[in-house]
């Protein structure tokens, strides 16, 4: 199975599995496997990628229960992103859809922010900059055939 398989090495391993994550039912079927991962992705990515080593991954609450962050990601995703649950205010809804209370909602904000937001952010970044790359080279190739055309 290709997700037991990956590791982290580069950004190019976390696109990856932040793909295969854009696909609910694959989620749902393979939930225990992507949680490990995600969990190995995040912990690569805030310790190796970003240098931060003072946050525990997974967190967890007061109550020491483990946080689920492939749940909240995928919650969050599908509420429209960190932007739209902020600015809808619907940061308590998702807490009580992680089995917390509506109280929670401020603590599901920040470990989203300090968790998963980054990732996401990058993860789009680069996506729009392989895309303008892609662009670019196409233009590039464009002018240097028409430059072979008009030369003939």
């Amino acid at each position: 199975m290709i997700i037991r398989a990956m590791e982290f090495h580069d950004f190019t391993d976390c696109k990856s599995l932040l793909e295969m994550m854009d696909d609910n039912k694959f989620v749902f079927k393979y939930k225990h496997e992507l949680e490990r991962k995600s969990e190995k992705m995040l912990t690569w990515f805030i310790t190796v990628k970003l240098g931060i080593t003072t946050r525990p991954i997974p967190p967890h609450a007061a109550d020491n229960k483990k946080m689920d962050l492939l749940g909240l990601y995928m919650i969050v995703e599908r509420d429209g992103g960190y932007r739209s649950v902020t600015d809808n205010n619907t940061w308590p809804v998702i807490a009580k859809d992680m089995g917390y209370e509506y109280h929670d909602g401020e603590f599901m904000r920040i470990i989203y922010a300090m968790y998963l937001d980054v990732l996401v952010y990058y993860y789009r970044f680069k996506s729009v900059q392989e895309k303008a790359i892609d662009k670019e080279m196409m233009k590039e190739e464009e002018s240097s055939s028409v430059g072979c055309h008009e030369r003939s």
